[in-house]
């Protein structure tokens, strides 16, 4: 018991530690401009207080949905979850601790099947098995705001779960800067590897506006 509570606390100092947008957050609203090769795309997007998020000014459907997708994925990571909430139910154990003395961290009772490695108070890693697809995601850099931390660094690698065959490899870049209280991302560099080809996409995102907190 004592090992399953120290895992469990271990893993809830790490989560708690992650940086995410207060109660308070207004939202904001950013120009956007997306290359991927040679194409380059201008538009506008918001993430709203409540989280949800609108991309305007761009024609193309996928790339319209491209953007939209990286917006939710910012909300993931950003918005504010409480941890008994998100894993009360679950029970956790240590496991090995690697050659970077990241130890890892067994969670039984998930849903998706996740399991965790932790070094200090920062996950950093992240293995998911999700029906036919699963991944795994390292984090190698971070950004600490002084109130948690935001990885800045990191890959992801998609495999087939029956064959251990790698479908798809991504590594991202971010980069943050501080608008009034809240760290923002204002870019991101996602380099794609799928079938032997490698693409590069990058978001860019200037004239960064959180929105006024609507009057009572």
């Amino acid at each position: 018991m004592t090992e399953q509570t120290n895992a469990r606390e271990l893993f809830r100092a790490a989560y708690e530690n992650r940086y995410t947008w207060d109660g308070n957050f207004p939202g904001y609203t950013a120009d956007i401009v997306l290359k991927q090769g040679d194409e380059v795309y201008h538009g506008k997007i918001a993430i709203k207080p409540d989280m949800s998020v609108e991309v305007t000014g761009i024609e193309d459907d996928e790339v319209k949905q491209s953007v939209y997708t990286q917006l939710r994925d910012i909300v993931t990571h950003r918005k504010r979850s409480n941890f008994e909430q998100s894993h009360g139910k679950n029970t956790f154990s240590a496991g090995e601790a690697d050659n970077t003395g990241a130890l890892e961290i067994l969670v039984k009772g998930d849903a998706m099947g996740s399991n965790y490695k932790i070094r200090g108070t920062e996950i950093c890693q992240v293995s998911r098995v999700m029906g036919r697809m699963a991944f795994t995601i390292d984090t190698h850099e971070s950004l600490d705001t002084g109130e948690g931390y935001a990885a800045s660094r990191y890959d992801a690698i998609f495999r087939n779960p029956q064959t251990n065959d790698t479908i798809k490899e991504l590594q991202f870049e971010d980069s943050y800067e501080k608008i009034g209280n809240y760290y923002v991302m204002t870019r991101q560099v996602i380099h794609s590897k799928e079938n032997g080809q490698v693409t590069t996409t990058e978001f860019n995102f200037s004239n960064v506006k959180l929105l006024e907190p609507a009057a009572v």
